[in-house]
């Protein structure tokens, strides 16, 4: 390489390293300096009421030793596998109607489907409490309707109403990626399963699933992580039966002040996220 162009190349070297800076300080300060101080917490401990700045694995042992976590933690994963698998088997048909319409239409529904997102989520989980209530419209409908004598309050503050409140939540991001691995499927592959008289069954199983499985991964990946994080759903409609990690999470920064326990919960969430982005990845 001669020293012209040695001398040109460095301007522009230098001008990726200036743009890509403001980035990457914003990354640091904004996510790597917070999580290596949650790490650095979760290895403290608290005793009468001071953080004692001493490596220990105190909290990793309370988290995984005492059966109250245990059934928390527990709770938690069964919760946000099945809201996941819940919006999967919404989101995959109705995402495969969506792609077949014809592209004015699709935009309209797609928009219908992103509608939600545009109102507060505050707004969407106390509009399902509004629903589920003891005088809420369910409990109208099955009044009106003479299947229920009286208003029943069994339909909210349990695992029924957290479980559909976080189905409906985070639907959108199920269906979205769905419909976008649907709308790239090539057609000639649907048409030869046609021409080879395959039954559509089989056609969906050995065609159609495998191409769009990274748009189910994609969704799915987005439901499990924000159902796993979540501790606002759980406290509005899931009631003390409905207490998942996220609760704990707040209350032990909030009302315990055991911000190292806190901060031991929170990276377990981190963990079996990560363990869960890296079980979905796909194959090579």
């Amino acid at each position: 390489m001669s020293l012209s162009t040695t001398l040109r190349s460095r301007p522009l070297r230098l001008g990726l390293y200036a743009s890509l800076l403001p980035p990457l300080l914003w990354m640091t300060l904004l996510y790597f300096v917070p999580l290596a101080l949650l790490m650095l917490y979760s290895f403290w401990r608290l005793e009468s009421f001071e953080i004692i700045k001493e490596f220990s694995l105190i909290n990793f042992q309370t988290i995984f030793t005492n059966s109250a976590y245990q059934t928390v933690l527990l709770r938690t994963l069964l919760t946000a596998l099945g809201v996941t698998l819940i919006d999967i088997v919404i989101a995959l048909p109705l995402g495969y109607w969506i792609s077949q319409q014809s592209e004015r239409n699709r935009s309209i529904l797609t928009l219908l489907v992103i509608l939600p997102l545009w109102s507060s989520y505050l707004v969407r989980v106390f509009a399902w409490k509004i629903i589920l209530g003891y005088s809420g419209l369910l409990n109208g409908v099955l009044l009106g309707l003479g299947i229920l004598q009286q208003p029943s309050s069994i339909f909210l503050y349990n695992q029924f109403s957290t479980t559909l409140t976080f189905v409906h939540l985070w639907l959108p991001f199920m269906i979205l990626p769905i419909i976008t691995a649907f709308e790239r499927l090539p057609k000639p592959l649907l048409e030869a399963s046609a021409d080879l008289n395959a039954k559509p069954a089989i056609t969906f199983r050995r065609i159609v699933l495998p191409l769009v499985m990274p748009g189910i991964l994609a969704g799915s990946i987005n439901v499990f992580s924000l159902t796993m994080g979540d501790f606002i759903t759980p406290s509005l409609v899931g009631g003390t039966s409905g207490i998942l990690l996220g609760n704990l999470i707040s209350s032990q920064f909030g009302v315990a002040y055991n911000w190292p326990l806190g901060a031991a919960l929170a990276l377990v969430v981190m963990l079996i996220v990560l363990l869960g982005l890296t079980l979905l990845q796909p194959e090579n």
